[in-house]
């Protein structure tokens, strides 16, 4: 895989309050540059949201109401996610819960294409008994001495761990037409098209 080939790319996590639907807590997103996640460019937001944090989604992120106390409201950091994010092509694990949420709070924001690493592993990887962060982290081991120390289901750390089992599924394809036509969900943007039948006019 020639990565110098792949446009702009940004590996996303949100986390949220656990309310239906939900109030971001936390977004991560991580650059890819050159084959490898930027930490020096990524960005992170924590968010007091506008409904308590419930207990079960406190107890998986630990973000509770009294360490968001002094964060500041959505409608204060929205326009710089929406800056940040711009129209670049997102990557997350099951991409359509950050696409949906991200869009949600960001009403018109459209990325330029969405990769799915969990729609990605099942391509890539097809006799896996599980398919979630924790089983791919388990079976393809990539390096995360470097990432962040937050830990698991923190968003930044969570975005870092997608960002490498991305690379690492990327190496066993060709090209990155080769990769966003099995990474891509038909239903979100950047899907390849179609093959049309041929017709006569």
């Amino acid at each position: 895989m020639n990565f110098a080939t792949w446009p702009p790319l940004l590996v996303v996590d949100v986390e949220g309050n656990g309310t239906t639907p939900p109030d971001l807590v936390e977004i991560a997103a991580l650059p890819i540059r050159d084959g490898r996640p930027d930490t020096s460019t990524a960005k992170a937001w924590l968010i007091r949201p506008a409904r308590p944090v419930t207990a079960h989604a406190a107890g998986i992120h630990g973000l509770t109401m009294d360490v968001l106390q002094d964060q500041p409201r959505w409608p204060q950091i929205a326009d710089t996610v929406r800056s940040f994010l711009a129209t670049t092509w997102i990557a997350a694990h099951n991409a359509h819960v950050e696409y949906r949420e991200l869009g949600r709070h960001l009403p018109g924001w459209a990325p330029a294409g969405a990769i799915d690493t969990l729609r990605l592993a099942k391509a890539t990887y097809k006799d896996l008994p599980a398919y979630s962060l924790d089983a791919l982290i388990k079976h393809v081991r990539p390096d995360l001495t470097q990432a962040p120390r937050a830990g698991r289901h923190r968003a930044t750390y969570d975005a870092y761990a997608t960002a490498q089992l991305l690379l690492a599924m990327a190496a066993e394809y060709d090209t990155w037409d080769q990769l966003i036509a099995v990474a891509v969900p038909p239903h979100l943007p950047g899907a390849p098209e179609p093959e049309k039948d041929p017709t006569l006019w």
